[in-house]
């Protein structure tokens, strides 16, 4: 899986006018499942994430996780982080898994993220989306979890 996480004050996701997903301080979590991909490796990325050190301790060093912090998360599908740019000037998203592993990796994941005690708040998988979000920092990290171990 791939993801790419930002740390953010706020931010929300709205399909057709309406917001069907949100999140306070904490994380908005852009995830992509790619062939291959297992619930192993949605678990994997899960866990990486929630124990991520990125958040500020006390001295203002990012020190902190969102399970130390009791942050939540909004989880967005994204299956554009597949993009392979290597040739030409239109990106090619072969290497996403298919809509339907696709869907089940994403919601896969966005429970296992939960299990581990942040609030989730999610997307909808292959909607047009309109995300907003307020970056904290800016701090953003790709993770990739099929190109090494986690």
């Amino acid at each position: 899986m791939r993801a790419l996480i930002q740390r953010v004050s706020r931010a929300q996701v709205d399909v057709a006018g309406e917001t069907i997903g949100q999140t306070g301080p904490g994380l908005l979590i852009l995830i992509c499942a790619m062939q291959g991909d297992t619930a192993a490796n949605a678990d994997a990325m899960a866990s990486k994430i929630a124990k991520l050190r990125i958040f500020k301790d006390d001295a203002g060093k990012m020190n902190r996780s969102l399970l130390d912090t009791g942050g939540s998360a909004l989880v967005v599908s994204q299956f554009t982080l597949a993009a392979d740019t290597s040739r030409g000037n239109r990106p090619g998203f072969s290497a996403a898994a298919a809509p339907d592993d696709g869907e089940r990796l994403y919601l896969h994941f966005a429970a296992a993220l939960r299990a581990l005690g942040p609030t989730v708040g999610m997307g909808q998988f292959g909607a047009d989306m309109a995300v907003s979000l307020v970056n904290d920092g800016p701090v953003t990290i790709w993770l990739d979890n099929q190109a090494s171990s986690l």
